[in-house]
């Protein structure tokens, strides 16, 4: 089962931010459970076999008050996706530094090398205020100066500052295959 983790403090907001990643995985008959992560317990985690954090909104950053919730990452030997927020959360967990910039809109974004299913220019939406430095074990796949798509050096944990459920669907279909 996959679980969808909201970091949505206004349940509203997740209709567009979580309930894209539920349609993407209903449309290929992905099991999955989507729970808000101030809900999060050691049985939710335990019973997966990935995870992916969902973003939020722009002024929506509850969730940095309440990061150790999510300390359970750096154990976790399953595969994880983090998307914007959640592209946040992973990073500050391995020690990266939050920063301010703010990027709403469509960017293009050159990927050195291929991430899941992403290669050269890809047209990415951006909706955030923050990004963080790159995490140690970490390897950026985007030229851009600041880390927009990353992944450990040795685990399954991937992590997005850009929404690709807006315009990049085949990103998250290639991460449930994996």
């Amino acid at each position: 089962m996959i679980l969808i983790i909201s970091t949505c403090s206004e349940p509203m907001h997740e209709m567009e931010f979580v309930k894209p990643i539920e349609k993407i995985l209903k449309e290929k008959n992905k099991l999955f459970k989507t729970i808000h992560y101030s809900k999060l317990h050691n049985s939710n985690i335990e019973k997966t076999s990935k995870i992916i954090i969902c973003g939020t909104s722009l002024k929506d950053n509850k969730f940095l008050k309440d990061i150790k919730k999510f300390e359970f990452i750096k154990n976790y030997n399953k595969t994880i996706l983090g998307i914007c927020a959640g592209h946040q959360i992973i990073s500050l967990i391995f020690g990266a530094k939050l920063k301010k910039q703010t990027e709403i809109g469509h960017y293009f974004e050159f990927f050195d090398e291929p991430f899941l299913s992403l290669e050269g220019e890809h047209e990415v939406y951006h909706l955030h205020n923050n990004y963080t430095t790159l995490p140690k074990d970490f390897i950026k796949f985007t030229k851009s100066k600041i880390p927009q798509a990353i992944k450990h050096k040795e685990k399954q944990i991937y992590g997005v500052l850009f929404h690709p459920e807006v315009r990049n669907k085949k990103l998250i279909e290639e991460f449930i295959k994996i």
